[in-house]
């Protein structure tokens, strides 16, 4: 057994057990598997246990992978990490779903850059619920408007 499917069972195995201990029903709670600092194979071990989503930081570390598992049709991206404008082109082409969206300018490029003919893009906006300045995110007071515009 490899070091990725060890940890990959081991993780599947606690949020499984949370799930039975918070009374919801087996299999209502997705994994999202973090990919980043992880080369291609470690990604595509572990797609063969049956994980499918994966997130990345970086959009540029996303690309290689992305690329270099074309051939796993059924793998849904997530970017986790900051995201500025320059890099939206490429994040709309590679990403299935973009976690940190802290601006509209953000969204609107997202969704120009967006393939015609392409899934719609899903994003969650990012807030900053402990107003740290070294975090990302929306103030939570700025949260609601922030996804009406999105929206």
């Amino acid at each position: 057994m490899s070091q990725y499917e060890k940890a990959w069972q081991a993780a599947r195995r606690r949020v499984d057990e949370a799930v039975a201990r918070a009374g919801r029903p087996a299999g209502s709670v997705r994994m999202l598997a973090v990919a980043k600092t992880f080369p291609a194979e470690a990604v595509r071990a572990v797609h063969a246990l049956g994980q499918r989503a994966f997130g990345e930081n970086y959009v540029q570390e996303a690309e290689g992978k992305h690329d270099a598992l074309r051939d796993l049709a059924d793998v849904e991206w997530h970017l986790i990490g900051p995201l500025q404008s320059n890099k939206t082109a490429n994040a709309a082409a590679i990403f299935n779903w973009v976690e940190t969206v802290d601006r509209l300018k953000i969204a609107q490029r997202l969704s120009t850059q967006r393939a015609v003919g392409a899934l719609p893009l899903d994003v969650c906006v990012q807030v900053n619920a402990s107003g740290e300045d070294s975090k990302g995110g929306v103030a939570p007071g700025d949260a609601l408007a922030l996804a009406r515009d999105v929206a």
